[in-house]
């Protein structure tokens, strides 16, 4: 069963979206970014309140992601994104990425918080943020 409503174009659009973010990172660190994505149409609060849909969440401005600026990112979905994707959007989560909203790469170490956000924690390259159950909940509740 799945977290949010998804249409078949948007299982492909978000395996896009994961492989373009974090192929380097391998299978976790895509379905890590997948987690975040997945939270952001989910939660309903902060800098998300007006995303109801994975489209919504991809193509967020300002705020979104930057890899649907590059060409990469447009290209055809591989059907091993598409099963990732399936997986997130079914509720499967990767720590540190459980609760996260917002991920980054930094040069050299992670930042104890990053748009006032407190850092969940490091994968690879990628260092992942999250909001408090206070601020929201709804991430909390899957």
């Amino acid at each position: 069963m799945a977290v949010i409503r998804y249409t078949d174009a948007e299982v492909a659009l978000l395996a896009r979206l994961m492989r373009a973010e974090a192929e380097g990172e391998g299978k976790e660190g895509m379905c890590m970014v997948g987690n975040v994505c997945v939270n952001r149409v989910l939660c309903d609060c902060l800098d998300f309140r007006d995303i109801r849909s994975i489209t919504d969440m991809v193509y967020q401005n300002p705020g979104g992601f930057e890899a649907v600026q590059k060409s990469y990112f447009y290209q055809r979905a591989r059907d091993q994104d598409i099963e990732l994707s399936r997986r997130v959007i079914a509720g499967q989560r990767f720590w540190p990425a459980t609760y996260g909203l917002w991920f980054f790469r930094p040069a050299g170490s992670c930042p104890g918080t990053w748009f006032n956000q407190k850092l969940a924690g490091r994968f690879k390259s990628h260092c992942f943020y999250q909001p408090t159950s206070q601020d929201c909940p709804k991430v909390y509740s899957v």
